[in-house]
């Protein structure tokens, strides 16, 4: 039986490797009087092009809609507050860039900060929760079909090397 929630929780890895990096930034940031706007806005790209465009769409398009269409295997459904906290997560975004575009520090802290635990939290739930109910819930049949939209996602995305770069910028503070 293949597993398709794996590449999704090594994803995750990947975002709370950047999460702590960020997080110590944020230390650093309010400990100073000066405020790195090209940091944070390496940050916001980060957050928009990996966890975003490319790990969530592979979560909502993709697993959440196959679990969706068949939810005869599963004894309840998280998906809504998942779904709620993605879009919790996209508001912090706009907060930081809000912040940004008006220099307003404090500002994007709160916001920075917000995205960092909301994400170690709603990673701890799809990890541990959501993910190995969608082990259970799928058919061998629709983990195969996830298995392949999951590589169309990856081949229209960034290489490693640009997936590397992106994360060089946020851990470089």
């Amino acid at each position: 039986m293949k597993n398709v929630t794996n590449v999704l929780s090594n994803e995750h890895q990947t975002i709370l490797r950047a999460i702590d990096a960020v997080i110590i930034a944020c230390e650093k940031s309010e400990k100073s009087n000066e405020l790195d706007k090209p940091y944070f806005e390496h940050v916001i790209y980060f957050i928009k092009n990996y966890a975003d465009k490319f790990h969530h769409a592979k979560e909502e398009d993709i697993l959440f809609r196959t679990m969706l269409e068949g939810q005869g295997g599963m004894h309840c459904n998280p998906i809504p507050v998942m779904l709620s906290e993605h879009d919790e997560g996209r508001r912090y975004v706009a907060g930081m860039e809000e912040g940004l575009s008006q220099n307003d520090k404090a500002r994007i802290l709160e916001n920075v900060r917000g995205y960092c635990y909301l994400l170690q939290n709603h990673i701890y739930k799809e990890d541990n929760i959501l993910y190995p109910m969608a082990e259970s819930a799928l058919d061998d049949t629709q983990k195969e079909e996830i298995l392949k939209q999951y590589k169309e996602v990856e081949a229209k995305s960034f290489t490693v090397d640009e997936l590397k770069e992106m994360l060089s910028k946020i851990s470089s503070f």
